[in-house]
């Protein structure tokens, strides 16, 4: 039976959280920052962000540009410029003027999914009015599917469940999140929004009736709520079933070359390969570039039925799309099937926590259990999940898409 995450609940009087209830979120990072391995990490990651100039995660190093043609997609995008203007017609001046950015922003870069407030860019929800924060949440609707909507929505309340559970809710809360526009909003012309914050990061581009929604980040911890005005809330249960259903559905040979091994921790895992925040994610915040090289088993040897579950696995990551631009992506994703390969560590049991990837030319997604940050599991448990989705070969925040409608690459290092 999986473990229940009251069992792990963290004192108040523990050091990690201790006073958390009388900080918001500037004075939680900067108490943070004292410690030589949390200010390691943040100087890391700013450091990136301030010397990368973006160009695509790819398996060698090497852009493939014609994988993602102009073509017709349907995308909500008159519905978006409308919801758009609704917002912006909410702003002051020095509202409008943070939330706005040029197109080619290395705003775009800056999303985090910690709870640490590092990246101040554009407007926090949590510091303006609900009028604003329900234009946002309009324009986000406007772009997204239902269940792209529904999922986002239910990360948000988890962080404020996490935040009331460890009795810090102007650290974590529903609307402890920040949000950004791009460009002129425009049913012809390319621009687009993120929202960043802990365990949600959404980044759209919408060039004509095309759009492309990544990165995306996903996660929570935990991913349950039972108490409060959203108890009943579970998030991530169909892709750990579909996963868990697919492993056991390979053939022997097959399932021995996916799994690389067989436990999150095991001994034989490289030096390096599990990182500080990330655990065993590649392709989290700041890995613009990284060359991910493939791993594991490739679906050309998969039989039929386990090729139809992958692909109804891989459109779970991607159902946060509306339909014309979603039925795009599973049509780019089914086209690249016999070049797709999954990797699997960890175990197998119904309440074995483990690390998936999934990784062909058009997407990478990654899957994972973690250890507990706010709450005291040491150990990778099925109640703390983040969730990663990447479109490779220079196409995140719809880059290659902008690059043929505009005749420039974008690189994402203009100062706002």
């Amino acid at each position: 039976m999986p473990e229940d995450f009251r069992d792990y609940v963290m004192p108040l009087h523990a050091e990690k959280i201790a006073g958390i209830g009388e900080l918001d979120a500037y004075q939680w990072v900067e108490r943070h920052l004292q410690q030589d391995t949390f200010r390691s990490a943040v100087d890391a990651w700013t450091g990136r962000f301030a010397a990368t100039s973006f160009r695509g995660i790819t398996t060698d190093g090497t852009i493939d540009r014609a994988l993602f043609p102009r073509r017709r997609e349907d995308a909500p995008t008159a519905e978006m410029v409308a919801a758009a203007g609704l917002l912006l017609g909410t702003l002051d001046d020095r509202q409008r003027s943070a939330v706005r950015h040029p197109l080619d922003s290395r705003v775009w870069r800056a999303w985090m999914n910690p709870e640490l407030y590092v990246n101040r860019f554009g407007l926090r929800l949590d510091e303006v009015s609900g009028t604003v924060r329900e234009a946002v949440l309009g324009l986000i609707r406007a772009s997204l599917s239902e269940a792209g909507f529904d999922k986002v929505r239910k990360c948000m309340w988890t962080n404020d469940f996490l935040g009331r559970l460890v009795h810090g809710p102007r650290v974590m809360n529903e609307f402890s999140y920040n949000f950004n526009l791009f460009g002129e909003p425009s049913e012809i012309t390319p621009w687009g929004w993120s929202l960043y914050g802990h365990h949600v990061c959404v980044n759209v581009m919408v060039v004509g009736t095309q759009m492309v929604a990544s990165p995306v980040f996903l996660g929570a911890e935990p991913n349950i709520i039972d108490e409060g005005p959203h108890a009943g809330t579970r998030l991530f249960g169909t892709p750990d079933e579909l996963a868990l259903e697919l492993l056991h559905g390979l053939p022997k040979n097959v399932r021995d070359a996916v799994v690389l091994y067989p436990d999150k921790r095991h001994s034989n895992i490289p030096p390096g390969r599990e990182v500080f925040g990330d655990e065993l994610h590649l392709a989290g915040m700041f890995q613009d570039n990284r060359v991910i090289p493939y791993e594991g088993g490739r679906a050309a040897d998969f039989p039929t039925d386990s090729r139809e579950l992958l692909l109804r696995l891989a459109g779970n990551f991607v159902d946060h799309l509306p339909p014309g631009p979603y039925r795009a992506r599973l049509d780019d994703i089914r086209a690249h099937l016999d070049d797709t390969w999954l990797c699997w560590i960890g175990g197998s049991k119904p309440d074995s926590p483990f690390y998936l990837r999934i990784q062909s030319p058009v997407i990478l997604i990654e899957y994972e259990h973690h250890a507990g940050i706010m709450l005291t599991n040491t150990n990778p448990a099925k109640f703390h999940t983040h969730t990663i989705m990447r479109t490779p070969n220079g196409n995140d925040y719809g880059a290659a898409l902008v690059a043929q409608e505009i005749g420039q690459q974008l690189t994402f290092t203009q100062q706002s």
